[in-house]
């Protein structure tokens, strides 16, 4: 009855670590206001990896509106019995599980989570980074996210070419950091203030 009772508190503990939505996804100033610590996760990250705050807040909506246990859907067996899911996916950034892994190699955070967000941010600015030294611009939203979906091979033999939905979906990222950065512009003075002092 003891190690039940440790097991449920240990879960309640796991489930109360995935962060929940913010109350409003579409002004980055309030998101940051509201979610101090994924700010700083944000600022560690263009620190680290160069990639702007509104890149990388555009890249989380697209990818799982800012759910930390975010997975795609099951497909469906004979059209109504759940099945697997297409791709290996979750958490904030849909990585897939190889290339979580990889980063997790070469970053030494072996203990990385992706339904943790400063994990997340960090995974994208470790991949986005890959990019610049290959003539990607940083607030190249679009572009960045082509190739974070297709991988930087599949970008240069611009597989995405054949995916017209897709390159709807990279310009609806490149117009989401647009928007983030205009607001972005007008808080980040006010957020650096707080940085230190708000948790």
């Amino acid at each position: 009855m003891k190690n039940n009772l440790i097991i449920l508190s240990i879960s309640f503990a796991l489930v109360g670590c995935v962060s929940s939505p913010p109350d409003n996804p579409d002004n980055i100033c309030n998101i940051f206001q509201e979610k101090r610590g994924w700010y700083k996760a944000a600022i560690r990250t263009e620190k680290r990896w160069k990639l702007p705050p509104y890149v990388l807040m555009s890249f989380v909506f697209q990818e799982s509106s800012f759910k930390g246990n975010a997975k795609p859907e099951r497909e469906e067996l004979l059209g109504f019995i759940p099945w697997f899911r297409p791709s290996s996916a979750k958490g904030y950034s849909q990585a897939l599980s190889s290339t979580w892994n990889d980063y997790k190699e070469e970053t030494s955070n072996q203990f990385a989570s992706r339904s943790n967000f400063s994990d997340s941010a960090d995974f994208i600015g470790w991949y986005a980074n890959k990019g610049f030294f290959n003539g990607f611009k940083k607030n190249d939203a679009r572009g960045l996210y082509l190739a974070y979906h297709e991988g930087y091979k599949g970008y240069s033999d611009r597989t995405y070419r054949k995916k017209p939905w897709l390159m709807d979906v990279a310009s609806r990222v490149q117009k989401r950091s647009e928007m983030y950065q205009k607001q972005y512009w007008g808080c980040a003075e006010d957020l650096k203030k707080k940085r230190f002092f708000i948790f």
